[in-house]
């Protein structure tokens, strides 16, 4: 058992070399009022004067105090430096310096506070690590916290109170630390702030130890007797009664084994009953118990930390890489792990899959079959043309003569207006592709090439080479992905198979529509024949009735008097009818018979004539049948085309480019830069590393009948 206690202090010297506080280990920490006695109870425990002594506040750092027994005969073996002694300290700061003046440790102690904390009466949370050997002292570790205070005084900051209390907390909220709460016995227990502060962090108080000190200095006719068997504060742990030298005794230079001789005395007189239960002697061997017993209970827990906290540290230190020492290897190594993890991420055998969202290869396809071919889909195969637009175009397309049939050029013109509005998403669709390529170049970064965080400078040089190579296949992509569009608006192939379907089933429908019309004609009406006398012959305006007077759509031409001029007033025939017929027209007239066609009124809004409305519909459905084909023809080539001119091209040439733009003896120095965050975390973490070795190393040193 008392080996525990020096290998609790081998282990907060290895982790103390590399200001750590990741391991809670076992302790004691004095807690309690500015001048309640804390400095004087760790004096008695040491057996020497060696702390600053003073009114106000005098501990401003926490001190780590570790006490280790040596025999007398020991005393050469434990002095590294071989000089003789029966008692010495060392502080930690100090490497290996021996100091066997107690004055010259209490100096080194007030220099060292003042080097951190100033000499305004400011703290500070930094410890300070003294270890003292000698025969006198039982095997302890102690940290002395700065008392508590109210008031500031002197420079003291407003908020001393809040920063000493934040202080003492960051050090007994360690579920490992026994709380040595000292209170003066002149003073009511049910005030004492160190059992305050102490419940907060040990509600139940089972590492709580009270020390009430001054007790020589009660009132007279009061006594501590009640305090003292428990009945005032119960604490778990007990609570021991000290007395303290008076700043009279130090002053005079009182030693601290005289002071523990009237202690004892002044207990004997006092409180006969629980002497034996108090004192210092007794204070010393109860936290040395205490402290034992802790590390016992503590140890296996410690163990697995240490152990865990070690393989953590191996994997960081793994992740960030040895230092370079082949740099052209090491360029060519990282180039080509890079550039294998870029097409893997497009071909979705890479590493580390990404499990938040679609990501490269993946993210492709989705662009081409979902974002692109719905939106293909949503384009309306006559959108933006209506009616009168098509109506329009055939006229338009007849020039000046009057068709009997409708024209192609029509049905080119306004096929090739509608083609032409796939142009625009097919190219969105190349420049979602090219933005997921630029994404994948982040994702390889942050996810598959942890290496490349060492390096900035090769970073940022990966990533322009591949935006570089992007960028230029860019616009050679964009160009295809316009010819492709283009070479569809070149030829207009009315014999592809699937539109030479569509025709043949139209024209037998219209064929069979045009044979029902004719049935429904009036049997009375002679086919052949003039529809009455007022029919002057057979007339032809722009193909639109043939010699027996009835239309192509097998209705019944008017006949020519006065109710048919009247009747025919709302089309071209009527008006023509009416510039021939007027009163006053002929040749005999007195009036000229000149007709100004811009004075006739021509209705802005008409309805369509049967065979308008037949045209109409002819070319929508042609225009429908063929712009269905292309849409299927884009919908198929244009993935095709940014596959072979941008990704797989892209693919192929990323390593070569690489290689070619960065592997250069002139840049092998830049490129191969770390940065100082990434060679200051390394050697952290293998100084951490280092620690965590040694104290597994340390514990295991134990065996397990030292336990018990």
């Amino acid at each position: 058992m008392e080996a525990l206690i020096p290998v609790i202090n081998k282990l907060q010297d290895v982790f103390n070399t590399v200001g750590a506080d990741i391991i809670q280990l076992p302790q004691i920490a004095v807690v309690g009022t500015q001048s309640s006695g804390k400095s004087s109870v760790l004096e008695a425990l040491v057996g020497r004067d060696l702390l600053p002594r003073g009114t106000g506040i005098v501990t401003r750092r926490p001190l780590i105090l570790q006490l280790v027994h040596v025999d007398p005969g020991d005393a050469r073996k434990n002095d590294e430096s071989g000089r003789e002694g029966e008692e010495w300290g060392k502080f930690l700061h100090t490497k290996n310096q021996i100091f066997t003046d107690f004055d010259e440790i209490r100096q080194e102690i007030e220099n060292e506070t003042e080097r951190i904390s100033g000499n305004n009466k400011g703290i500070s949370d930094d410890p300070i690590h003294l270890k003292i050997f000698s025969p006198h002292v039982v095997n302890l570790t102690l940290v002395d916290l700065p008392g508590i205070t109210k008031v500031p005084v002197g420079d003291q900051p407003k908020d001393i109170e809040v920063q000493i209390k934040d202080l003492i907390l960051k050090h007994i909220s360690n579920p490992n630390c026994i709380i040595l709460a000292v209170t003066a016995a002149n003073t009511d227990m049910a005030t004492s702030e160190a059992l305050k502060v102490a419940r907060e962090v040990d509600t139940d108080g089972r590492r709580t130890l009270a020390v009430v000190t001054k007790l020589d200095l009660m009132d007279a006719g009061t006594d501590a007797m009640d305090v003292l068997m428990g009945r005032v504060i119960p604490v778990k742990l007990g609570l021991i009664g000290v007395v303290n030298r008076s700043q009279l005794d130090i002053n005079n230079k009182k030693t601290v084994a005289d002071a523990i001789r009237d202690e004892h005395a002044f207990l004997q007189k006092k409180y006969p009953s629980l002497a034996t239960r108090n004192g210092t002697k007794y204070l010393a061997r109860t936290l040395n118990r205490l402290l034992m017993h802790h590390i016992r209970d503590c140890l296996p827990e410690l163990k697995t930390r240490i152990n865990v906290l070690a393989a953590q540290y191996q994997s960081l230190l793994s992740s960030y890489g040895e230092p370079v020492e082949d740099q052209s290897a090491t360029l060519l190594q990282l180039i080509t792990k890079f550039a294998t993890e870029y097409c893997n991420t497009i071909e979705g055998t890479a590493k580390y899959i990404e499990t938040a969202e679609l990501c490269g290869g993946a993210r492709i396809c989705y662009i081409f079959h979902e974002t692109f071919g719905r939106t293909l889909e949503s384009v309306d195969p006559l959108g933006g043309l209506s009616t009168i637009d098509i109506l329009t175009a055939i006229r338009n397309a007849t020039g000046p003569r009057p068709s009997l049939f409708v024209p192609e050029i029509s049905f080119e013109l306004l096929v090739k207006k509608q083609v032409k509005r796939l142009e625009e998403p097919s190219l969105r669709c190349v420049e979602l592709v090219h933005e997921e390529m630029q994404r994948i170049i982040q994702h390889c970064s942050n996810y598959s090439t942890q290496e490349l965080q060492r390096f900035p400078k090769l970073h940022e040089a990966i990533v322009e080479v591949v935006t570089s190579l992007l960028r230029k296949r860019l616009p050679i992509t964009n160009e295809m992905v316009h010819n492709l569009v283009a070479i569809e608006l070149a030829y207009i192939n009315t014999k592809h198979p699937d539109f030479a379907d569509a025709c043949g089933v139209m024209n037998n429908n219209i064929e069979e529509q045009r044979r029902n019309r004719m049935r429904e004609l009036p049997a009375a009406v002679p086919r052949d024949k003039s529809v009455g006398k007022g029919s002057a012959g057979p007339t032809v305006v722009s193909g639109e009735l043939h010699a027996s007077g009835v239309d192509m759509d097998g209705a019944k031409a008017p006949a020519a008097g006065p109710q048919g001029e009247q009747d025919s007033t709302g089309n071209w025939r009527g008006m023509l009818k009416k510039g021939e017929d007027a009163p006053g027209s002929g040749p005999g007239s007195p009036l000229k018979g000149v007709v100004n066609l811009l004075d006739v009124p021509v209705p802005v809004a008409r309805k369509l004539s049967s065979r308008e409305q037949r045209d109409c519909e002819v070319i929508e459905r042609l225009i429908k049948s063929y712009f269905l084909i292309v849409r299927k023809n884009i919908q198929d080539s244009v993935p095709k085309a940014v596959m072979h001119f941008l990704v797989n091209h892209v693919k192929d040439s990323l390593q070569s480019e690489l290689v070619g733009q960065l592997y250069k003896s002139g840049l092998l120095n830049d490129l191969l830069t770390e940065s100082e965050d990434m060679a200051q975390r390394r050697k952290e973490a293998a100084d951490m590393l280092q620690a965590l070795q040694r104290a597994s190393q340390v514990i295991a040193e134990i065996r397990e009948t030292h336990l018990w």
